[in-house]
Parts: C-alpha cells; structure tokens; sequence
C-alpha cells in the first residue's frame, strides 16, 4: 500500500511564511484564503518565552470527518492517502468545514483577486471557476501526484511531482512521501524523531507529522 504523507520539522520552520505563498501562487487561492497556513505560537512566561511556528492545513487523515457528514458524497478519501473533494458534487453546504477539527475548509462564493476584479497573468493561468460556491482545502497538490506515474518519477524526492509548499520551504521544514515505504525520505525521519500528530486523540489518523526532537 501506499500512504502520503507530510513531515513538518518543528526544529526548522522559521515562520517566514514561504510555504503560503507558494500555495497560494500554484493554486491562486483568493485573498483570505489559506490552504497552507503558519501558525506563530508563543508560550512560556518572561523572561523564560518560547515562540514557535507551526504549518498547518488539510491533514489528508485515514478517517476523515469531513468525508463522514459530506451529504453530497463530494469529499472522498483515495487509496494512496489523499483526501480530495470532487467539486462537480459539491453543494457548498459547508457540514465538513464544520467537521474538520483543523479548520482546513474554505468556500468562496464569488471570484476574487490580490489587486481587485481583474487577475493577474499568474491568477488567470491558474484560476478554476469550478472552486466558486464549494469547499476547497490543501490537496498535497493532487495533479502532480497523478503525474507522478506517468512520468516515472517519485513525489517527495522530484520537485515536478511533489507538494509546492514543499519545494518551496527555505528552511527544509517540510518533507513528503510514502510512509508505507520503509526507504522513502518521510520513514527514515519518522524513525531517527521523536514527532505527533494534531488532534490523533480523536480517531482521524491524521497524515501530517510533526517532528520536534531525535528519538
């Protein structure tokens, strides 16, 4: 089996906030939209405080809530992890936005752009009318992982088939594969760390990892 998944390296991200860009310039998201967002998360008390950043979006979970309360059918999960919405059944009822523990879930009910009514070039190339009145969230890029066989390449080690965020990541805080893969790059660090995942108390068997020290 295969099984896709994201690791974040908590020891890494600086927060700059290169990975939203770059989501946001491979999947022209509207302004307000973020389907890869950085949490700026300060905790301890002065003298003693910590400040640390945390990315976060669609987990892609082996049991997703959103798929459970989808009336429409629209949400489904694939067998190689990756949990999609197929917007010709979307009826932009926004249940799974309300299901989604990881506030993941958007929907957009008119067209909107960085610098008013017009788009620019890259917003035109990549702007889909189709995303207009549904829920939208992260896909882990799910064109470039279909693509991925047919150009016999691996995602998450050829940047052509791997996650925009990813490729993008200034500092080498994000990381994808196939978990199921004992040599894939995701395993061997899962299995050199100490990591957790959001909210696994509530069943979701979430696939993002966060890595926080060495095991």
């Amino acid at each position: 089996m295969t099984r896709y998944i994201m690791t974040v390296d908590l020891r890494r991200c600086v927060g700059c906030q290169t990975c939203t860009a770059a989501c946001r310039h491979a999947n022209a998201t509207p302004p307000g939209v973020q389907w890869r967002r950085v949490l700026d998360i300060e905790s301890g008390e002065f003298p003693d405080v910590r400040r640390s950043f945390v990315p976060v979006g669609c987990m892609h979970c082996a049991n997703p809530p959103c798929m459970e309360v989808c009336p429409s059918t629209a949400t489904y999960r694939r067998d190689d992890g990756l949990v999609g919405i197929d917007y010709d059944l979307c009826i932009g009822c926004g249940y799974c936005a309300v299901a989604c523990p990881y506030q993941a879930r958007y929907i957009s009910h008119r067209a909107e752009f960085s610098y008013g009514e017009q788009p620019t070039r890259s917003e035109a190339a990549r702007f889909d009318d189709k995303r207009l009145a549904v829920a939208t969230k992260c896909s882990f890029c799910i064109g470039r992982i279909d693509a991925a066989a047919e150009q016999g390449l691996t995602p998450g080690v050829d940047p052509e088939v791997t996650p925009a965020c990813v490729n993008a990541c200034i500092a080498g805080a994000l990381a994808f594969g196939d978990r199921d893969d004992p040599g894939s790059n995701v395993s061997q660090l899962l299995a050199e760390t100490r990591h957790f995942r959001m909210h696994e108390e509530l069943g979701t068997d979430p696939g993002v990892y966060y890595i926080w020290d060495r095991k």
